[in-house]
């Protein structure tokens, strides 16, 4: 088999491997859409009708504007529990098992980041129907579903590996936990739950230049069925740099911490 073969095989071996823990554990795996969920169902029924006034509508309006925001914060979200399985498996010996067995040594953190991301994108659906539910209504055609979906599971990719990296530089599970934090937290200085302009003038600037509004508000105008001029590629180009040097980061860690 080519080299290429070998990596890919590996890497699917991983995989199951990550998928069957997330199967076995389903509430570490879809506890991240908890916290979305909660604060969904926080702002639209608590201060949904207030915010939604000051924007022009009621609470419905407020939803179909929370409701991208909500799904971008699940998206960061999902990030945690890939930090603390990559944690633990370096700190917990499997990883000199792995040492000992021919497999590729990048199929590891790939079968972490695709598993993943796999939970991930089932743990937005659940947020998705809980949305639905409570009166989200988007204006999406087909297309523009699933170039939402696209746009999503490339956030998770991206964010995925930079979280990967965070767990390979943690010395326990604990503080693994804490590193991703910050990349939750940036949705919230966004446009995710009010709009960038209704900011103070030196928080807005950064909300303008963080790369969670952009994927905000292309996910916002792909589901709401309007224009999202340059989001789209801003979105796409963040991706890309987050998951670049995700990956860069990841890999000189590893290497380096299994050559002791």
């Amino acid at each position: 088999m080519s080299t290429l073969t070998y990596v890919v095989h590996d890497s699917m071996t991983m995989l199951r491997r990550n998928i069957k823990h997330a199967l076995r554990y389903p509430a570490v795996s879809l506890g991240a859409s908890m916290m979305p969920i909660m604060m969904l169902l926080l702002f639209v029924y608590a201060f949904g009708n207030s915010i939604g006034s000051g924007m022009g509508g009621g609470r419905d309006a407020y939803l179909n504007y929370l409701t991208p925001g909500i799904m971008i914060m699940g998206v960061a979200g999902g990030s945690m529990s890939t930090s603390i399985a990559v944690c633990s498996d370096m700190t917990e010996g499997i990883i000199n098992r792995f040492r000992t067995m021919n497999i590729t040594r990048s199929s590891f953190m790939t079968g972490h980041v695709i598993g993943s991301v796999l939970t991930t994108m089932v743990s937005l659906v659940l947020v998705v129907g809980v949305a639905l539910a409570i009166g989200f209504r988007p204006n999406a055609n087909p297309l523009e579903w699933l170039a939402a979906a696209g746009l999503l599971t490339a956030i998770a990719f991206a964010v995925t590996w930079l979280s990967c990296a965070l767990g390979l530089i943690s010395k326990t599970v604990e503080s693994a936990s804490n590193k991703p934090l910050l990349v939750q937290f940036l949705p919230f200085l966004g446009s995710a739950f009010v709009p960038a302009e209704s900011m103070s003038p030196g928080l807005r600037w950064f909300a303008e230049h963080q790369p969670f509004t952009p994927m905000t508000e292309t996910l916002r105008g792909l589901l709401s069925g309007s224009e999202i001029g340059n989001d789209g590629w801003l979105s796409l180009a963040w991706c890309a740099g987050i998951a670049l040097v995700g990956y860069v980061w990841s890999r000189s860690l590893f290497n380096s911490n299994t050559k002791r």
